[in-house]
């Protein structure tokens, strides 16, 4: 058994809302509500879902990049969520980020080896000639020359510029990385070269990834297990296999169902869901996914289902599934 290298346990972040003359909180965004999952070492976890569901807050919250309300997040036995400053930037070093747009996560002033060392510079890792041969070298891993490391950003296509970011974020040998979405905004052609690089990293490097994405094949492809988000709570959670052979979860069912099948002589039939996605601000009573599945009872409107275990590994809160 793997060890578990990320714990995620009953996490929440909601966004209050002001107004008035005395701006008080009139209500708020359940960006993240009630979220539980753990992540093995040298696994891949794909988070899916709609746009606007909660992954990237999801995933942010976990590195603290944003102040969690409620939960825990545990890392190798310890808590960040308890950490202080001084503690958690010793442990930053093992957590990165790779973020969703290259294009204005670099910084346009700086060169590729300023953006690289960056990292290196902040926790003191290396200076002088092993500062240069680690960025040459991280440089090198990710499929650009020695010479860009002299160049900026403006100066490189989107695939290339995602190339600088994982260069990035695997400069302080992070152990766990967070990708947001990271080829959503690059052209199909280069997606899968970005997406075989960073399985390539993974297995040279022993990485854990979050891997979060709207794009169900592109999950397929890089995952060990699949967790899939919907208004700020987790619907499913099984292994790849199993989630896309046999979603549990009336929502997966309808997402699956959307995946292109090329060549295929029998047309998939494509459940399309009526109504659209409700408002974090204000969710659904029961259920968050009750007013659109076409398999509701009273109950799902009533009651929050638990996220519970149905079979060995496969997870799913549903009252239909109990």
């Amino acid at each position: 058994m793997s060890e578990t290298i990320l714990e995620v346990t009953n996490l929440k972040k909601h966004f209050p809302i002001r107004g008035g003359l005395l701006l008080r909180q009139v209500a708020a965004i359940h960006a993240v509500d009630d979220v539980s999952f753990d992540i093995k070492r040298e696994e891949t976890l794909g988070l899916v879902g709609e746009s606007g569901c909660g992954k990237t807050t999801l995933g942010r919250t976990i590195l603290r990049l944003i102040k969690a309300d409620e939960g825990k997040v545990s890392y190798m036995g310890r808590d960040l969520l308890k950490l202080n400053a001084k503690e958690m930037r010793k442990l930053r070093l093992e957590m990165a980020m790779i973020f969703q747009d290259p294009y204005s996560s670099l910084n346009p002033r700086m060169t590729v080896a300023d953006i690289i060392s960056e990292p290196i510079d902040i926790h003191g890792l290396a200076k002088g000639n092993e500062k240069k041969r680690r960025i040459i070298e991280l440089v090198k891993r990710v499929g650009l020359a020695p010479f860009h490391m002299y160049r900026y950003p403006h100066e490189f296509s989107g695939g290339e510029k995602q190339r600088i970011g994982i260069a990035r974020a695997l400069a302080g040998n992070p152990k766990l990385l967070v990708a947001d979405e990271p080829v959503s905004s690059l052209d199909v052609s280069v997606r899968a070269q970005i997406l075989n690089l960073l399985k390539d990293l993974q297995e040279e490097f022993g990485l854990t990834y979050l891997y979060i994405s709207h794009d169900l094949s592109a999950v397929k492809h890089m995952s060990d297990r699949v967790a899939v988000m919907y208004v700020g709570k987790l619907m499913e959670l099984a292994p790849a296999k199993d989630i896309y052979k046999n979603p549990l979860h009336p929502y997966t069912e309808a997402l699956l169902s959307a995946i292109p099948v090329p060549g295929r002589k029998t047309r998939k039939k494509r459940i399309i869901l009526k109504g659209s996605v409700p408002t974090p601000i204000d969710p659904p009573p029961g259920c968050r996914f009750n007013p659109r599945c076409p398999y509701k009872q009273p109950i799902c409107g009533k009651e929050d289902p638990e996220f519970i275990e149905v079979e060995k590994g496969h997870f799913v809160a549903c009252h239909l599934r109990k």
